[in-house]
C-alpha cells in the first residue's frame, strides 16, 4: 500500500483524504474506500436482508464480493441480488451442513488467494425453543441455536484467518437482546451475548495478526429472520418512539456501518459492539 503524505495540515481523516502522495500528483486514497479489497458476505436471503444492505455498501466503496445462499430453494432470491453486487462467487452455505462452510472458504482460496473481510449476518433457534421461556428450552434447541449463530462466525474466523495474510475484517450481527431483557426473544438473547463475548476474544487472539472483530447491534428491522420473533410490531413501534432520533434504522444504515468498519478509516478499532439503533440503546 502506497505510504500517506509525510505533508499533513492537520491529522484528522479529513485531510489526509485530501493529502497529495508524495510520490505523485495523484490524490492519495479515501480511508474508507474498499477498492481492492475482496470479502464474504453470508445471510443474504432476500432484498430486505441486512446481509444485503452490508454487501450493497461494501460494493458501493469498491468492494469485490463472495456471496452464499442457504440452499436451492433460496437460490432464486439471492441469483439476481447476486448479480447486481457483480458477485466473483456464489456459492451454497448451509453452516450446518457438514463440509459446506470449509468449501466455501477453499472456493475463496482458489479464486482470489486471500480475503480482506467476512461479514456474518445469521441466526437461528427451532421455533419451539425461541417462543418459550428461556428456562424451558432444550438442550438440543439451545445448542442449534448457538452452533448456527455463534460458532458458526468463530469457525469462519479460523478459515479466514490464514487468509487474511495483510489484516482484516470480521463482522457479525448481534442484538440490543445480548445485553438486557427483551420480551419475547427468548434463547435469542444468551446466543447473542456469546456471540458478542466470542467477538472481544476474536478480537484479543487476531489482533496481533491485524485482523479487526466487531459486531453490528441494529436496532429492529423488518427482515425474514425477525419475522419469527412474537409481537415484532410492538418491537418497532418502541423503537421508534423511545429511540432520541425517533426513526427506525434500515439496512442501508447498517451497511454503511459495516462498509466503514471493513476500511482502513476503522484501522484502530477493534472487539466493539457497534450501535445502529437511532440512539436506542441508551434509553433508560
Amino acid at each position: 500500500m502506497r505510504a500517506w503524505s509525510t505533508r499533513r495540515v492537520s491529522t484528522c481523516w479529513s485531510a489526509e483524504i485530501d493529502a497529495m502522495d508524495t510520490n505523485t500528483s495523484r490524490v492519495a486514497p479515501a480511508p474508507h474506500s474498499l477498492a481492492g479489497r475482496k470479502g464474504l458476505v453470508v445471510g443474504i436471503a432476500n432484498e430486505h436482508s441486512i446481509a444485503y444492505g452490508c454487501a450493497q455498501a461494501i460494493r458501493a466503496q469498491g468492494g469485490a464480493l463472495a456471496v452464499t445462499y442457504l440452499n436451492d430453494k433460496a437460490l432464486p432470491y439471492v441469483e439476481p441480488l447476486a448479480t447486481q453486487l457483480a458477485a466473483e462467487i456464489v456459492a451454497p452455505l448451509d453452516v450446518e451442513q457438514t463440509g459446506q462452510l470449509e468449501a466455501v472458504f477453499a472456493e475463496i482460496e482458489r479464486r482470489w488467494g486471500r480475503l480482506d473481510f467476512v461479514l456474518h449476518a445469521i441466526a437461528f433457534a427451532p421455533a419451539a425453543d425461541l417462543h418459550g421461556r428461556v428456562v424451558d428450552s432444550s438442550a438440543a434447541g439451545f445448542a442449534r441455536a448457538m452452533d448456527v449463530s455463534c460458532h458458526s462466525f468463530v469457525r469462519m474466523a479460523r478459515l479466514a484467518e490464514p487468509l487474511m495474510k495483510d489484516g482484516g475484517a470480521l463482522i457479525t450481527m448481534s442484538y440490543y437482546g445480548a445485553q438486557k431483557v427483551i420480551a419475547n426473544y427468548g434463547i435469542m438473547g444468551p446466543v447473542k451475548a456469546a456471540l458478542e463475548a466470542s467477538v472481544r476474544y476474536l478480537a484479543a487472539e487476531l489482533g496481533p495478526g491485524g485482523i479487526r472483530v466487531h459486531a453490528v447491534s441494529p436496532g429492529p428491522i423488518r427482515t425474514r429472520a425477525a419475522s419469527g420473533i412474537g409481537q415484532f410490531e410492538h418491537l418497532l413501534d418502541d423503537a421508534a418512539q423511545r429511540a432520541p432520533e425517533h426513526h427506525l434504522v434500515t439496512i442501508a444504515d447498517v451497511g454503511a456501518v459495516a462498509a466503514l468498519l471493513c476500511s482502513d478509516a476503522a484501522r484502530a478499532l477493534t472487539g466493539n459492539v457497534v450501535f445502529v439503533d437511532g440512539g436506542y440503546h441508551v434509553m433508560g
